[in-house]
């Protein structure tokens, strides 16, 4: 914070008013107009909220000229080459990294949290047997206040600790229940025993008939993308998670609020669009054709996993994401689709069009080639992101209940329809 302000002046009737600064510890400051109103008689407009800082947070900074993401201070490709999701996890909501003793005590809370009650997996059998996995991840960790109600009291810090475990420990249980729902397979129950992404690839991939291996590429692929998801500052199921829980909502509500928000193709499902789009491609032969239809303003096709919101610079997410795809390539035999996407990738960093516009790859480029390499169907793309976001959601959630000056979000709007008007009777409408 700091003593500096900035006047705004009415050119209507000449008053000015001084509003206060906020410096913050990285990118750019920000001016408070909480009084515009009652000074001007003015609200702000700024669709998208691209130009609003919604609340404070000591969580996640990212900047997207530099393309810099930051968990806590610490830089991503730091946190995605040293350490485990878990170690992120604790990190995001304790505000620091582990020891080796508190990590061990951590892992132990979240493999011991991991089983889901008996009467709650009864739900499935409500869905279809092709329901979209979103649908129901969405439905049943909503469900959850109603089988974990003992520990709801909001403004206890330690009732919010055990929900924050519970949730980041059941939602991988639930994920693979879903997919082994869709696919008509008997439901596997997790092992303690398990690293948290082994214990996701046992749920999703064995059976009763047989052992199951856990492939340490595998294992180690889904831990990195885990990492680079965990967290992206105010996105838009973040702000959804903080909207609904500032209505004092229970936090399972708040993060199904949020499942529901990155269901949108627009965000959670960015990456099955990108394979999609390079199955229309086809052939390394068709990429030119393709590329001069995405420059076409007429045209409506689009070159997915390219640009981003936020990063106006090479998104740091997909340079680590990119080694892991070549990781698990190699192990699990070439996807034609990497050779479309290398040749994609090529043209972006040289082609003007796509340098002027500053359309990079982003982290969506390869996680989807990623999941498909692992055996991870379409469907279950999105899933796996509600997994990695969901300890994202949950801190946020958590710094926002903490914080005194929290208030319920009431957005304004800039009313366009008709002005006040008298009812007619209905003989003459």
């Amino acid at each position: 914070m700091s003593n500096a302000t900035v006047t705004l002046k009415d050119n209507a009737s000449g008053k000015t008013v001084d509003m206060p600064i906020y410096t913050p510890t990285h990118g750019d400051p920000v001016v408070d107009i909480g009084a515009l109103n009652k000074e001007f008689g003015y609200f702000t407009y700024d669709p998208g909220f691209v130009s609003t800082a919604s609340c404070k947070s000591a969580i996640t900074y990212l900047d997207g000229d530099k393309g810099e993401l930051l968990y806590r201070g610490h830089p991503i490709e730091q946190l995605a080459e040293q350490c485990t999701h878990l170690e992120v996890s604790y990190l995001l909501l304790n505000g620091e990294l582990p020891t080796a003793e508190q990590l061990k005590n951590f892992e132990y809370t979240i493999s011991h949290h991991t089983l889901i009650k008996d009467n709650l997996l009864k739900f499935f059998d409500g869905f279809n047997y092709d329901a979209h996995p979103m649908a129901m991840l969405t439905g049943v960790v909503g469900s959850l206040a109603g089988f974990y109600h003992d520990n709801l009291n909001i403004l206890d810090p330690e009732h919010r600790k055990i929900t924050a475990h519970r949730l980041i420990a059941k939602l991988p249980t639930i994920a693979a229940a879903c997919y082994k729902h869709n696919i008509q397979q008997p439901f596997m129950y997790p092992r303690n025993d398990l690293s948290y992404c082994g214990n996701l690839l046992h749920m999703m991939f064995s059976t009763p008939c047989e052992e199951f291996e856990i492939d340490p590429v595998a294992e180690k692929a889904l831990d990195v993308l885990f990492i680079l998801h965990a967290d992206h500052e105010q996105n838009a199921s973040t702000s959804t998670v903080r909207l609904a829980g500032s209505s004092d909502a229970n936090p399972y509500a708040a993060i199904a609020a949020g499942i529901a928000c990155l269901w949108g193709p627009a965000h959670g499902g960015a990456n099955e669009a990108v394979l999609r789009m390079l199955d229309q491609i086809g052939d390394v032969s068709n990429i030119d054709k393709f590329v001069a239809k995405a420059k076409d303003k007429s045209d409506p096709f689009k070159l997915m996993g390219f640009g981003h919101r936020v990063y106006k610079n090479f998104d740091p997410r997909a340079k680590i994401i990119k080694g892991i795809c070549h990781q698990v390539l190699s192990k699990y035999g070439n996807d034609p689709r990497m050779e479309l996407a290398m040749r994609l990738e090529e043209i972006a960093l040289k082609d003007e069009y796509f340098v002027e516009r500053k359309l990079y790859p982003n982290v969506d480029f390869y996680s989807g080639i990623i999941y498909k390499a692992l055996g991870i169907p379409v469907e279950m793309f999105t899933p796996m992101f509600a997994i990695a976001r969901t300890v994202g959601w949950i801190s946020h959630w958590m710094e926002m209940i903490s914080d005194p000056s929290k208030k319920i979000g009431r957005p304004r709007q800039l009313y366009i329809g008709a002005a006040k008007r008298d009812v007619p009777a209905i003989s003459a409408r």
